[in-house]
């Protein structure tokens, strides 16, 4: 079994709310350093993970607290980005753990080039039993894969939430979307609350619409992103994020680990 307000951001002329994490587009310089040293590729406690950001340094910081949450339990994390103009071969997935796919500027509906391959690369996962957590846009890609849906949502959020549950704790849960997900028929939806649906699981998948590895260095990236693609901040949203974070991030991270090994729990008796 499971245990464990709102205001916009956008461009610098300011747009509707609609990603997870902030919004930018510039090409990348593919002579960019790789996101991270390549663990073996038949390791059995490799951890796959894609991030989305074209700067590298962004990307694994995006990851926060679950980079020393899943190291402190032997995994290899294997990073990699589809999008961003990143042409490397994706890691293999024989022999992976696990995949975990993280937030993402744009959106599963969106008609970018990489969504299509990376949607492609999660079936393939899933077809082989590889188990995915899907964080955010994560989780909105995983239930799009699964034959759920995805559309904007009419109830954006925005900081720290509390959710009703029975499995995965109420939280708060860092939210910060624009997006939501409906679970497909064949999932089984485990956390919700009036803005729709937060949680589900389908097999050993898990999607969340939260941020469970947030902590004050994952926020300070995002706002990085934003200043670095000229995104206009609601400065009073984020004095209230970050004041929230310095006072609840040890929390923040103990729930995180609740989370995960929950779901290491549940992938390992499925």
């Amino acid at each position: 079994m499971w245990r464990s307000e709102t205001s916009p951001f956008g461009r610098a002329s300011r747009i509707e709310p609609s990603y997870c994490v902030g919004e930018g587009i510039e090409p990348i310089d593919e002579s960019a350093e790789p996101y991270e040293q390549e663990p073996s590729r038949m390791s059995k406690n490799r951890a796959v993970v894609l991030v989305h950001d074209r700067d590298p340094d962004l990307g694994y910081r995006n990851i926060g607290t679950l980079v020393p949450e899943l190291q402190n339990r032997g995994y290899e994390l294997d990073v990699h980005s589809f999008d961003y103009g990143h042409a490397e071969a994706p890691p293999e997935l024989d022999g992976a753990a696990m995949v975990v796919v993280m937030g993402s500027p744009d959106a599963a509906y969106d008609d970018v080039p990489w969504i299509g391959p990376e949607s492609a690369y999660l079936q393939d996962a899933i077809d082989l039993d590889v188990p995915i957590l899907g964080i955010c846009f994560g989780g909105q890609l995983l239930a799009q894969v699964l034959g759920g849906t995805v559309a904007k949502s009419k109830f954006p959020e925005y900081g720290f939430t509390a959710i009703t549950t029975d499995t995965i704790g109420p939280g708060p849960w860092m939210e910060f979307h624009g997006d939501t997900f409906l679970a497909p028929d064949t999932a089984t939806v485990i956390a919700r609350n009036d803005a729709g649906q937060q949680a589900f699981v389908q097999g050993r998948h898990l999607g969340l619409q939260f941020h469970p590895e947030i902590d004050v260095d994952v926020f300070e990236s995002w706002a990085d992103a934003w200043v670095r693609d000229g995104i206009e901040q609601d400065a009073e949203l984020v004095a209230v994020i970050r004041a929230d974070l310095k006072a609840g991030e040890s929390d923040a991270r103990a729930r995180c680990s609740d989370l995960l090994d929950t779901w290491i729990g549940r992938t390992k008796r499925n």
